[in-house]
């Protein structure tokens, strides 16, 4: 009877014991510790998801030129008054299936104090036509209320149309 009693009783300590031995150096499972977060220390508006290009003696640095085309028809544009600027945004048919990096970009030859002229461009490649569903797409473009300042009409060009918006 005087070894159980004692069992029981030292059983007892060592269960007792365990919740100490979980938060000690002893348990392998602490070992590491748990994970903190920390801000990370960036250069101004540097992107870390975007490497940065090397240097080279065989390769211009300087910005590359957007060589998209322009779409076939726009169908839309709409412009979307936000505190600050506005968002134009405009959806157009392509001639063929599959483009890529589309853009609005600003046609200085063409704008001027009242006026904002952008081509709506896309890089494409030969493909399918497909149904007009299917080559639908729509590409968005912030100015801000700087840029805007003054503008009375905006344009935008496709190959075989223009969309105009007025104030």
């Amino acid at each position: 009877m005087k070894k159980s009693v004692s069992i029981l009783v030292l059983s007892a300590l060592v269960l007792t014991s365990c919740g100490t031995i979980r938060e000690s150096r002893f348990n392998p499972l602490n070992w590491f510790g748990r994970s903190t977060s920390q801000p990370v220390a960036t250069d101004g508006e540097v992107n870390p998801l975007i490497p940065r290009r090397a240097v080279s003696i065989f390769r211009d640095n300087g910005e590359e030129a957007y060589r998209g085309s322009l779409i076939g028809e726009v169908t839309e544009l709409l412009i979307e008054r936000r505190p600050g600027g506005a968002i134009i945004r405009a959806t157009g048919i392509t001639n063929r299936q599959g483009p890529f990096d589309l853009r609005l970009v600003k046609v200085d030859a063409e704008s001027d104090a009242d006026t904002l002229t952008l081509d709506f461009r896309a890089l494409q490649v030969p493909g399918p036509r497909g149904s007009d569903l299917s080559r639908t797409y729509t590409a968005a473009l912030w100015m801000t209320d700087q840029d805007l300042f003054g503008v009375r009409e905006i344009r935008v060009k496709g190959a075989r149309n223009v969309r105009t918006s007025r104030r």
